[in-house]
């Protein structure tokens, strides 16, 4: 008889792929975070509803996950493997799905199976987990077992954080989808809100804009819409070379608008006091590229 909702991965030092693959059951509540059994006794495995990291065996049917036998020769990990089952069992949708691996899990099954590079000065996720691990080789097994738990309840929390944000982005599709009608040069938004990734997911490479204006606390925005999701920090077309960097009354007197706060060095967004800074900004923006304003509203 196998205990329901429980999982079973292997003992020892662990990895960012098996903690993942059991945040991942938590959180889409298909197992209980006090029933999983860190262990690679066979007998006990046996009994557990999933298995994951260890084991030998991948058939989702029999909720077994391992991708460490030589008869496996995919890319996935256990994380990416749970994550497949998730969407095969219609647990989570395909979009959740893909924002998940895109946004997470294809680094850590890349990570596991060695497919990814050391990069002087980045840490990834992965690296962040196994930093959990005790640094010293004789600790003991209910110093790595309190260690585990602790990076799966950042496992946990990361993921939850992660799909807040991905399901508020979907809230606000509906509005960035409105303001992309008509194809105009400049999307206009009336309150703060995250549009970069549902224009692009909403046919934003073929959309002719060219700048957001929306409130940025008590200021507004200008901001140049990229040329594709993967290259956020380029844009179509850069604010004026004579704005980089300046702030303040720099701004004012090199823009000759009065409401002029802030332009960043990479001429891919500025701040300004007022709506209509912004809009004036834009104008100035447009006239040097000789764009005319009108096709903007």
């Amino acid at each position: 008889m196998k205990q329901a909702r429980s999982t079973g991965i292997h003992d020892g030092t662990f990895h960012a792929d098996e903690v993942t693959a059991c945040a991942l059951l938590v959180v889409f509540d298909q197992i209980d975070s006090d029933k999983i059994f860190r262990t690679r006794d066979p007998e006990k495995l046996s009994a557990c509803e999933y298995v994951c990291d260890v084991g030998g065996v991948y058939d989702p049917a029999l909720k077994l996950f391992d991708h460490h036998q030589v008869s496996y020769s995919g890319d996935l990990s256990s994380a990416g493997m749970i994550l497949k089952h998730l969407l095969d069992q219609k647990v989570i949708t395909l979009e959740t799905f893909e924002y998940l691996n895109n946004a997470l899990i294809l680094g850590i099954d890349a990570h596991d199976n060695g497919r990814s590079t050391q990069e002087i000065g980045v840490c990834t996720f992965s690296h962040v987990i196994a930093n959990f691990n005790s640094s010293d080789y004789n600790a003991s097994y209910e110093e790595i077992d309190l260690a585990f738990y602790q990076a799966l309840h950042f496992a946990i929390g990361h993921l939850r954080r992660t799909l807040e944000r991905f399901r508020y982005n979907l809230s606000c599709r509906e509005v960035v989808e409105e303001a992309m009608e008509g194809g105009k040069l400049c999307l206009f938004f009336e309150r703060p809100l995250p549009w970069l990734e549902s224009f692009f997911a909403s046919g934003g490479v073929k959309h002719p804009a060219l700048f957001v204006i929306m409130p940025a606390a008590e200021h507004w925005k200008l901001r140049g819409i990229p040329p594709d999701y993967e290259h956020r920090m380029q844009v179509r077309l850069p604010l004026p070379e004579k704005w980089a960097g300046l702030l303040g009354e720099e701004l004012k007197e090199a823009s000759g608008i009065e409401g002029g706060v802030f332009c960043h060095k990479g001429r891919f967004t500025s701040v300004w006091e007022t709506r209509e800074d912004a809009i004036e900004a834009l104008r100035h923006v447009l006239k040097l590229n000789k764009i005319s304003y009108e096709d903007t509203i």
